[in-house]
């Protein structure tokens, strides 16, 4: 194919697709309501029936396995975006190793919130709960 050839080819296109236009005036006076924080937590508003529990608490001091995996995965994924590791690194490159290691030393800043069937919840600090190790169990 020569050159010349090659600009007459039009890709089997008959006209150029035409572009939206775009409106160049915005009415200021149109109110957008306001994000919702659901990360931050303090300006969460709450939910008909739900009520923080201030009584003694009723569940487990113990870790399930299914918080102990969404906070490890959790971590490891804010590790991975830069977030400041909270323990002194050894060598470690792997997010999830360093998540790991900071769930040991219970420097992990989140808060694991339990529902109960009456509506109400449970706030726990991972600082709080008592984490079983499962390749403890494994080895021995």
């Amino acid at each position: 194919m020569a050159d010349e050839d090659y600009n007459d080819f039009d890709g089997g296109y008959e006209e150029e697709p035409v572009e939206p236009e775009v409106e160049e005036e915005i009415e200021e006076d149109a109110e957008q309501p306001a994000p919702i924080d659901t990360l931050g937590g303090e300006d969460v508003e709450m939910v008909e029936g739900e009520t923080p529990s201030d009584k003694p608490r009723k569940t487990t001091r113990y870790m399930t396995k299914y918080e102990r995996a969404r906070v490890l995965g959790t971590r490891a994924l804010q590790i991975s975006m830069n977030a400041p590791v909270m323990v002194e690194l050894e060598g470690e490159t792997d997010p999830l190793e360093i998540a790991m290691k900071e769930l040991r030393a219970r420097k992990i800043p989140f808060t694991i919130r339990r529902y109960l069937p009456d509506g109400s919840y449970e706030d726990w600090g991972v600082d709080e709960l008592i984490v079983e190790d499962s390749w403890k169990r494994q080895i021995g």
